[in-house]
């Protein structure tokens, strides 16, 4: 009886103490001070790799595990070179060594593809060259006097990465590829990249025959905005006809992004000793499309996918003015104030912790009279962390003609 009395007893002192000792203990975490919960979120943070400056602007999580101030983690990146560019606005949102001089392998084909659908007829036949047919490495293994149309040949070039295939693009186009090469070199300059040469159309190794990262998310921008050439380098496996002799031929996509990343939509991949493996990737989601490139990287689908996600979640564009908006006065002695337009309208994509700090400012330009009506004014300028990150031409509404004293606002 007593060693039951003395379980009993035990088992009380035993209860008391956890009835006892909990509340105390949820009581420390929820009085716990400010100071500790930021001293450990820091402490988490010390794994966290920062972007350098020369990247993106930093990005900052959302609240949750690290804090509404902590900077977010870049994605993981094995490229050389890399970079991430919204397709409307050509922001950059990710730099690594995106101006960089590299050689660009079979990514040189989509300027190839792009030239050969706006100077050429799809329909139009192509008769195979022994110039061509005797280009070996990745090919569509054409063989002299061969016939197809223009369209088949580029989607060889693009979907199988046929480099007997941008030799006769070029031939047809232009009447030999060298020439071909002349207006590659033209339209690249036109579309701003202008730290790109090429020395033949398919991307072969050649030490003048370079692109930069940021330069192929140029052209990759402007080629996914033709139709021809996107619907294209979307498909992950086609056929193409050719006509002498009459056959068919299987095609599959070199872009494995396709099958591994479902808003994957282009673009082309390339390989070669000297360059490593190469990707331009675009990817549309939720109606915005982003464009990653990655040069010599060891993992280059996996660097792609990473980006493009970061960018989805990470990054937004915002509407900073709209055309005809206006968006500031002049002042006018003895007169209603004038209204200054924006010319068309303006959108910037950045970090989503950056959108707070978007400033805006007035450069005016015009001291004098008269003022034509849509005669410009000035500028209105997007700034971010000190920086100008875009403008827009700000457009007179009405016209002035006299009074003889005149002044602005500042």
């Amino acid at each position: 009886m007593s060693r039951q009395k003395w379980m009993q007893a035990c088992c009380c002192v035993l209860l008391l103490t956890i009835w006892s000792v909990q509340p105390v203990q949820a009581m420390n975490l929820s009085q716990a001070p400010e100071e500790s919960l930021v001293a450990v979120t820091q402490s988490q943070a010390k794994s966290v790799s920062k972007p350098k400056k020369a990247a993106a602007p930093n990005p900052k999580t959302k609240s949750g595990s690290q804090g509404e101030n902590q900077e977010a983690e870049l994605p993981k990146i094995s490229a050389d070179a890399a970079v991430l560019m919204d397709a409307v606005t050509g922001d950059v949102l990710i730099d690594k060594q995106a101006h960089t001089h590299r050689p660009p392998a079979s990514t040189t084909k989509i300027m190839t593809a792009i030239l050969g659908l706006e100077l050429g007829r799809p329909d139009e036949v192509v008769t195979v060259s022994s110039k061509a047919a005797a280009v070996g490495e990745s090919t569509i293994h054409l063989d002299p006097g061969e016939k197809a149309t223009l369209y088949e040949l580029i989607t060889g070039a693009l979907i199988k990465s046929g480099n007997d295939a941008c030799v006769a693009i070029g031939e047809q186009i232009a009447g030999s590829e060298e020439q071909f090469v002349r207006m590659m070199n033209q339209k690249a300059l036109s579309l701003g990249a202008t730290d790109t040469h090429f020395e033949n159309t398919n991307g072969l190794p050649n030490k003048n025959h370079y692109s930069t990262a940021y330069d192929l998310a140029l052209i990759a921008r402007y080629g996914m905005g033709l139709p021809s050439f996107s619907s294209i380098t979307r498909q992950k496996e086609t056929e193409i006809h050719f006509l002498e002799p009459d056959f068919m031929m299987d095609l599959r996509n070199t872009n494995k992004l396709l099958w591994n990343y479902p808003y994957a939509d282009g673009v082309k991949t390339g390989t070669t000793n000297a360059a490593g493996k190469c990707l331009v990737a675009s990817a549309t989601k939720d109606g915005r499309q982003l464009i990653a490139v990655v040069l010599h990287a060891s993992d280059r689908f996996g660097d792609a996918q990473r980006m493009l996600e970061w960018g989805f979640n990470q990054t937004e564009t915002v509407s900073v003015v709209k055309a005809g908006e206006a968006v500031a006065e002049f002042s006018l002695d003895n007169d209603e104030p004038l209204k200054a337009l924006a010319e068309h309208s303006l959108d910037v994509s950045i970090t989503k912790s950056d959108h707070p700090k978007i400033e805006k400012k007035i450069n005016w330009i015009k001291s004098n009279l008269p003022i034509q009506a849509g005669e410009e004014l000035g500028t209105f300028e997007v700034w971010l962390n000190g920086k100008k990150i875009n403008s827009v031409p700000l457009l007179a509404e009405r016209e002035v003609k006299a009074p003889s004293r005149f002044f602005r606002k500042s």
